[in-house]
C-alpha cells in the first residue's frame, strides 16, 4: 500500500462526503486496510488534507505557469490560462473539489501555510493581469480584485460541470475570456 494510494482514495470520499464526515475508517476501508494500519502510512486526516491541497496547488500551479510561458499577446495568455486551469480542474474533480471546497478544514497552522501556498497561485495571475495594464493592452483598476472575481468565476465551474454536458473546458474558458475581456456591453453601446 502506498501513501499515493491512499490520498486518491481520499480525495474521493472527501469530495464525495466532505472531510468532516469522512472518517480515517471510511479511508481504510476504501484502500482495504485496517484502520490501525492506515496510522502506519498516515497519522491524521489532517495530514490527508494538507497533503492533498499542497498537491492540487502545486499541480494548478504547474500547469498554469506552463500555459503562460508562451509568448503570445496578454488576451491571448489570459485565454490559455484560462483553459488550462478549467481543464486541470475538470480532469482531477476529486482533487479540485478537495481543493475549493476543502480547505476551510484545516487547522490554523497548517490554514497559514495553505494561504501561503494559495496566493503565490493566485499570484500568477495578478501578475499576468498587472502586465497587461502596465503595457496598456488591459483596463483594470484593481488586479487583485480582477483576480479573486476571475478565479471565483473558474472555480464555481466545478459545482455544475459535466463531462457530458453542452460546453467542453475550451468552451467555457472561450466564454469566461469572452465577458473578462469584452464584458457584457456591445462594441456599439460600450462606445
Amino acid at each position: 500500500m502506498s501513501k499515493q494510494h491512499i490520498l486518491e482514495a481520499a480525495a474521493q470520499i472527501f469530495s464525495q462526503k466532505g472531510y468532516h464526515a469522512t472518517s480515517m475508517q471510511d479511508i481504510a476501508n476504501a484502500v482495504d486496510l485496517k484502520k490501525a494500519s492506515l496510522y502506519h502510512h498516515i497519522s491524521s486526516k489532517q495530514e490527508i488534507l494538507l497533503a492533498l491541497l499542497d498537491r492540487a496547488l502545486d499541480m494548478v500551479i504547474e500547469q498554469v505557469s506552463d500555459a503562460l510561458r508562451i509568448d503570445a499577446p496578454y488576451p491571448d495568455k489570459l485565454r490559455r490560462a484560462m483553459y488550462t486551469y478549467l481543464e486541470t480542474l475538470v480532469e482531477n474533480s476529486a482533487l479540485s473539489a478537495v481543493l475549493l471546497l476543502e480547505y476551510r478544514s484545516l487547522e490554523a497552522q497548517q490554514f497559514t501555510n495553505h494561504v501561503a501556498r494559495r496566493d503565490r497561485f493566485e499570484r500568477l495571475w495578478r501578475d499576468l493581469i498587472q502586465a497587461g495594464v502596465d503595457e496598456g493592452i488591459f483596463r483594470c483598476h484593481a488586479p487583485g480584485q480582477a483576480t479573486r472575481a476571475l478565479l471565483g468565476m473558474m472555480n464555481w465551474t466545478i459545482t455544475w460541470y459535466r463531462p457530458d454536458g453542452p460546453s467542453t473546458p475550451q468552451e467555457i474558458a472561450d466564454q469566461y475570456a469572452g465577458l473578462l475581456l469584452n464584458g457584457f456591453l456591445t462594441r456599439e453601446v460600450a462606445q
